[in-house]
């Protein structure tokens, strides 16, 4: 059974996409190919990658490359295809009514993250949500199933298209776990970020927390990701706090399972967007399966996950100061730093792993290849 995965957006070894739900769909016996932008075509963990020119530009992006994805895609003659990015919809529906099963793969709540995009002058972003919304509701009805990345998208398309599941960004369980005999003490004086540098992540308020901290607490951020755009580093590197920033760039999962390790804190300080406060984010998750403490935003979602289990800290993501004092007690009370990073990996093993999420997404796909979701 041949699938093909593709996108216009997404990066060649992306979490969601390429390691866990290629790479579980490939060990299960499947046919797996994955169209993205890329430098090459490569075969990697089963999983054969057919590379697409990358864009320079995000109207390049959302007509060349969009156009180019769907021409790869349909020339791979596959009997599934899952595509992961809103721009695709118009060529994804092309290949419905090709007679194609196709699966759309909704990481986020698009219309309300439109509505936080900076790029987009303030006075179109409701017209052009309203549009995309609409989109959406339209053609979710037609494909074969939806695959969503929490229960609040699913709320929404549940009740557009019967087929439809909830697939969370858990970890896997064995790639982050905290190493065996290495004492607490032994750890980094750090506390890290993984994951895109972008304004509405709450990073210019965090390179500023660490200008708060008292004098004598010798404590680095260390920052893992690409900075969007480009010439925010600059601006962020005018802060008093940049002096105890580390930017380590892109990491892949090899090394940022190793920073996870060295570290005393994850941070994920999301300001309260609309996108943001129902979103699941797989990085609050991987901190929890590194076992160490999550230091959150106060939403109440995430507070059911990370505060009732005693794995962190919650903040007010646009607070610098609140942001200082929870990095201050995790550094000074390192007791209960360890237990709250080892309740969050407890947490990890019982309930929020990619082991139970990789059952529903097979049990999903056996649906569609015997004709219980739509032909």
């Amino acid at each position: 059974m041949r699938v093909v995965h593709f996108t216009s957006v997404h990066t060649p070894f992306d979490i969601r996409i390429f390691h866990k739900e290629c790479r579980s769909l490939a060990a299960a016996g499947y046919d797996v190919s994955f169209v993205v932008p890329h430098i090459r075509d490569e075969i990697a963990a089963d999983v054969t990658i057919k590379a697409i020119p990358k864009s320079h530009s995000r109207l390049s992006r959302m007509t060349k490359t969009v156009w180019k994805a769907f021409r790869q895609a349909e020339k791979l003659r596959a009997e599934i295809y899952h595509f992961h990015d809103s721009e695709l919809i118009p060529l994804a529906l092309l290949l419905r009514f090709l007679g194609r099963k196709v699966v759309y793969d909704i990481h986020e709540d698009v219309p309300r993250d439109i509505l936080s995009k900076d790029y987009l002058p303030r006075h179109l972003r409701q017209p052009i949500a309203w549009i995309v919304e609409r989109i959406e509701n339209f053609s979710c009805r037609l494909f074969s199933g939806l695959v969503t990345a929490t229960p609040f998208i699913a709320e929404r398309f549940g009740r557009l298209n019967g087929h439809t599941v909830v697939i969370h960004n858990y970890p896997r369980l064995r790639e982050l776990a905290p190493s065996t005999g290495v004492a607490w003490q032994q750890r980094l004086r750090a506390v890290t970020y993984v994951g895109g540098i972008l304004p509405d992540r709450g990073i210019r308020e965090l390179v500023t927390a660490m200008s708060l901290l008292p004098q004598d607490l010798d404590v680095t951020l260390q920052l893992a990701g690409e900075f969007f755009p480009a010439a925010f580093k600059e601006e962020l590197s005018l802060l008093p706090g940049w002096s105890k920033v580390e930017a380590l760039g892109l990491l892949d999962r090899t090394r940022i399972a190793t920073l996870l390790g060295s570290v005393r804190a994850g941070i994920v300080a999301f300001l309260p967007e609309p996108n943001h406060v129902y979103a699941l984010p797989h990085k609050l998750f991987e901190y929890m399966s590194a076992g160490i403490p999550v230091i959150a935003s106060d939403f109440p979602l995430w507070r059911k996950i990370v505060h009732d289990i005693g794995a962190g800290l919650m903040v007010d993501p646009s607070d610098p100061k609140s942001l200082a004092d929870a990095i201050a007690f995790v550094m000074t009370h390192s007791d209960e730093a360890e237990a709250m990073g080892r309740r969050g990996r407890e947490a990890v093993e019982k309930y929020y792993n990619w082991e139970q999420e990789q059952k529903k997404l097979l049990h999903f796909y056996s649906d569609l290849i015997e004709g219980q979701c739509a032909a």
